[in-house]
């Protein structure tokens, strides 16, 4: 804007590169589109990067009033990583703590305390915290995979944090156990018994599942799309859990097109489990093609497609390739309308 710009990119709260631009008229459309790739670049050289604007603290570095190249630009980054920890205004910023809540975020206990298991039987993510909206709670989500809620934390927390979301999640089952009552007649079904998992993943690459309390389902099916559409799971299995369910959103908008008639023909790449081929299919979709690299992602892929009646209708293709070396292949199978 007029003032100026103050940006901040923080790793795990703390922050990793400082740049302040002053404004400037001379800056042209292109010097511009070079400030977003730097923030960009700096914000995607650590897996949990984002920019935040600073409203309280102010880094006098500034460039150049008048002109501001891009390689100006570039070159005043790198002297700011590396002369930054000598500036007071750089010091102050790193000295702001961190709030950590050993006894548990306000805002995933209060996801916590309004969710209704017994209304909500489809899986679906109660919080998401990756999504930077909730300031201290950016490592954790919490998901429902009924009847099990799985609780996943990308950092280290205490075992009071720990035990005060164990201690929400039990009360809030406890509740809706006791709303059905032995003598209740019109209660048609009775609430299984509490079940958690925690997966900590505050290593890359080593992620430690844990199950808490309770029991998992053999086999373990989930629903999405009130119901409509079914997958196989497994909670204790591996980093992943065969059905991502931050892209709910993205399934129901495939399954609406189908349904529409807008999508017949769909290429589903990376497919993992192929959930987006069942949506499109339970849609009215007469043909996709899934494309992995991994095989046992696939066949679990298949035995949900067998779960859900699509087999026989056979319009499901299942192809373990390495997608930059099949292009030949899957372009025969199209065309594609998405």
């Amino acid at each position: 804007d007029n003032n100026g710009t103050m940006i901040s990119v923080l790793c795990n709260n703390k922050p990793h590169h400082l740049l302040s631009i002053e404004a400037s008229k001379s800056f042209t459309i292109s010097e511009n589109v070079v400030l977003i790739l730097v923030i960009l670049s700096l914000v995607s050289s650590n897996s949990h990067g984002f920019v935040r604007p600073v409203d309280n603290y102010f880094l006098p570095r500034i460039l150049s009033s008048t002109t501001c190249s891009p390689c100006s630009v570039l070159s005043s980054i790198q002297q700011s990583s590396t002369t930054a920890k000598d500036d007071d205004a750089f010091k102050s910023l790193e000295e702001v703590p961190t709030k950590r809540y050993h006894e548990g975020h306000p805002a995933l206990l209060s996801a916590i305390s309004v969710f209704a298991p017994r209304v909500n039987t489809d899986a679906c993510r109660i919080f998401h915290g990756r999504g930077g909206l909730f300031p201290g709670a950016e490592h954790l989500t919490l998901d429902f995979y009924p009847p099990v809620f799985l609780l996943t934390s990308f950092q280290n927390i205490s075992d009071a944090e720990l035990e005060s979301y164990e201690t929400a999640l039990k009360t809030l089952w406890n509740s809706e156990s006791d709303k059905n009552t032995p003598d209740d007649q019109n209660a048609v079904d009775v609430m299984p018994q509490f079940t958690w998992v925690y997966q900590c993943r505050a290593e890359r690459g080593n992620s430690i599942t844990q199950l808490m309390e309770g029991s998992i389902p053999d086999p373990h099916i989930v629903t999405e799309y009130n119901g409509k559409n079914k997958f196989l799971v497994h909670l204790l299995k591996g980093q992943n859990h065969g059905l991502f369910l931050d892209m709910a959103v993205g399934r129901k908008w495939l399954q609406n097109k189908c349904e529409e008639g807008e999508v017949v023909s769909v290429l589903n790449l990376f497919a993992y489990t192929c959930a987006f081929s069942i949506a499109a299919l339970n849609g009215g979709a007469d043909n996709v093609v899934n494309v992995d690299m991994s095989r046992g992602a696939l066949k679990s892929g298949q035995r949900s497609h067998e779960i859900n009646g699509l087999v026989e209708a056979g319009g499901a293709k299942f192809l373990a390739h390495d997608i930059f070396k099949t292009w030949g292949k899957i372009k025969k199978l199209g065309p594609y309308d998405c």
